[in-house]
């Protein structure tokens, strides 16, 4: 055999063991260095950070980078002009390594994540939630800044990563990993959101635990909501089967056993490609207070967009790996019909009676100084989006107890009283017009066939059935005991 083919076969052999080791072993296991060496800036990085920081080390040195000779200056390299550029044993690095970074490598990711919500995460000055951090919770600053939104908010929204004039990344920005953090380089987003420096283990962004940091809690549970449903629960009974290490990871030919956040948002099948854009199979929006599909505001505003059914159409291709088209046409149907109850038969009528309290004056201006607030907040922005995404990824208690039965509740119990004491201050106080136009709406919303049972004017043969059901109920339970 000719020594160059020989040598050729060899390079291959030696390559593939290397990045086969490279995924268990530390750098000092392994030996040979085909093809292109690490560079010497690297090297001089590794020496010193082997001993400084060995936990560092020991996880690029599991990672594919290591593997593929990337190492620590090809990441953190800065031009001296870089506004965040600091001078390091000779070298001009950056401590932030920035989706513009890493995009010198993984332009098609990068470019993906920049038009997804994810990357638009740390643009929330200004809403409810970051005023609550700032104002309502916060009031003692950490250099002028509310330790509220510091510690909480910004670690998952992200914040703007500030320079100080000395060169410093000031502290009440950073450290932070905020899946939509703004970069002293103007880059939106952090990919160490996901992929946790310095392994950026395909493993760990493969598992829900990586969405957890962030998806979870009182307004938007949704690991908990996944460990709930069916698909959590084979999770985590096979997840020795999953195959998380596998480069493709196709669903339905690299495993079969459950689907993970990633399977369903991100990762590729048979026919579709990986996507960063993680709203990219995502037809309703959930999160504001009125769901809407995911591209009504981009319609509205003359955009052209990637549309809500081809969306879903996408969705439905991953779907399709595990159930039959019926199936999959059938969840959807009930899906559907529970976000159309929460918003028809909650969520419009409670905003048509907070605007109109906004609108006579019988509110202030200033956010959450008023029971009624709260109130409203609590039932769209925690039990309707529990509901509501209990529902899209079939977790029933999320979606009946810790969702639907909360925002019924909230309605009936707390909002429509509150509504009915302000428009009698109102009248109290002089506002006979507004108070008769706040009266009326909220009559014509209770009369509609879905809020008759709260009003006692459902028809008699309802009533009569509802409560024959109820005493054979009872008549069955009582023989059971």
């Amino acid at each position: 055999m000719p020594i160059r083919i020989l040598t050729t076969i060899t390079h291959v052999f030696l390559f593939s063991l290397f990045l086969a080791a490279g995924a268990q072993a530390s750098p000092d296991a392994l030996i040979l260095k085909p093809f292109k060496a690490l560079s010497e800036e690297s090297k001089e990085c590794a020496a010193c950070h082997k001993s400084e920081n060995p936990s560092l080390y020991g996880q690029w040195g599991r990672s594919k980078h290591f593997g593929a000779n990337v190492g620590c200056y090809e990441c953190h390299q800065a031009d001296p002009k870089d506004v965040d550029a600091i001078q390091h044993e000779g070298f001009s690095i950056a401590v932030i390594v920035s989706p513009k970074d890493c995009s010198t490598c993984h332009a098609a990711e990068v470019a993906e994540f920049s038009k997804s919500h994810h990357a638009k995460g740390g643009q929330i000055i200004g809403s409810l939630d970051n005023m609550l951090a700032e104002v309502v919770e916060g009031a003692l600053t950490m250099n002028g800044e509310s330790p509220a939104a510091v510690n909480g908010c910004w670690q998952c929204h992200g914040s703007e990563v500030k320079v100080l004039e000395n060169g410093d990344l000031d502290p009440t920005t950073w450290p932070n990993t905020g899946i939509g953090r703004i970069n002293p380089d103007g880059s939106l987003g952090a990919c160490t959101a996901c992929h946790q420096r310095h392994e950026f283990s395909m493993v760990q962004a493969r598992r829900p635990e990586a969405c957890g940091k962030c998806h979870l809690g009182p307004d938007h549970p949704q690991k908990e909501i996944y460990e709930e449903s069916k698909h959590g629960i084979n999770f985590q009974a096979n997840v020795d089967r999953l195959n998380l290490d596998s480069a493709k990871w196709i669903v339905g030919e690299d495993y079969d056993a459950a689907p993970t956040c990633a399977t369903c948002h991100m990762s590729a099948t048979s026919e579709l490609p990986i996507t960063h854009d993680v709203g990219d199979r995502i037809s309703w929006t959930l999160r504001p207070a009125i769901s809407q599909k995911i591209d009504a505001k981009a319609k509205a505003q003359g955009k052209k967009v990637k549309s809500w059914e081809a969306r879903r159409d996408d969705m439905k291709n991953v779907c399709s790996a595990c159930h039959t088209s019926s199936m999959i046409e059938s969840f959807y149907m009930q899906f559907d019909s529970l976000v159309e109850l929460y918003n028809d038969k909650f969520a419009r009528p409670g905003k048509a009676m907070m605007d109109l309290l906004k609108k006579e004056g019988m509110t202030t201006s200033i956010a959450f100084d008023e029971e009624i607030e709260w109130t409203w907040f609590y039932l769209w922005h925690h039990e309707g989006r529990r509901a509501r995404h209990g529902a899209a990824m079939m977790a029933p208690d999320y979606t009946q107890w810790h969702g639907m039965y909360e925002v019924a509740e909230r309605f009936y119990i707390e909002l429509v009283p509150q509504y009915l004491e302000i428009v009698e201050h109102a009248e109290h106080d002089g506002n006979q017009e507004g108070a008769e136009r706040a009266r009326q709406l909220l009559d014509e919303i209770l009369a509609r066939p879905e809020h008759l049972w709260f009003s006692g004017e459902e028809p008699e043969e309802v009533k009569a059935a509802r409560i024959k059901a109820q005493a054979e109920f009872q008549e069955r339970y009582l023989k059971e005991k």
